[in-house]
């Protein structure tokens, strides 16, 4: 087979391009868009596309941080807000004016209002989220609340001389 390798003594492995990776599998499943050719007919002659930013979202002790890179997207086009545990992040990014008289030859960017929404676990504590917009990436922090973050436990020895009681 092309996509076998061969080791020293004669055992045989997978390539890694032969490698099944199932959270490739589930990224390209998401990300799977029926209608995008649909978008280009629509957007001919229009003026927006679709835009439609992807988002990194990470937990770590202290919180949960979403990312999302907004090339093009001014600060007073975002919007960000927190109703009970939904964070709602929209915005939009405006399309360049064509002069007349200049000649496209690919116009593949896309340009349009987005809104993503996403479902925070409780525990979060929605008085102390920060955004930042940097640089053209998008930076939203939501901290969980104190009591929800793991704290050490020390391991102490018991009143009496760590003897029961009976």
């Amino acid at each position: 087979m092309a996509s076998l390798i061969r080791r020293n003594q004669g055992e045989v492995a997978p390539s890694s391009a032969s490698v099944w990776d199932p959270f490739r599998v589930m990224r390209d499943v998401f990300r799977f868009d029926p209608f995008r050719e649909l978008e280009a007919v629509a957007s001919v002659g229009g003026e927006y596309g679709l835009f439609a930013p992807s988002f990194d979202v990470k937990e770590n002790k202290e919180g949960y941080v979403f990312r999302a890179d907004l090339p093009g997207v001014r600060e007073e086009d975002l919007e960000i807000s927190l109703t009970g545990n939904h964070l709602t992040i929209s915005g939009k990014r405006e399309q360049e004016k064509h002069e007349q008289g200049d000649t496209y030859y690919a116009s593949e960017r896309s340009y349009g209002s987005f809104s993503r929404a996403f479902t925070l676990p409780d525990g979060t504590d929605g008085e102390n989220v920060k955004a930042e917009l940097k640089n053209g990436v998008l930076q939203v922090i939501v901290p969980k609340k104190p009591e929800v973050q793991p704290r050490k436990i020390t391991i102490g020895k018991e009143e009496g001389g760590g003897k029961a009681k009976a």
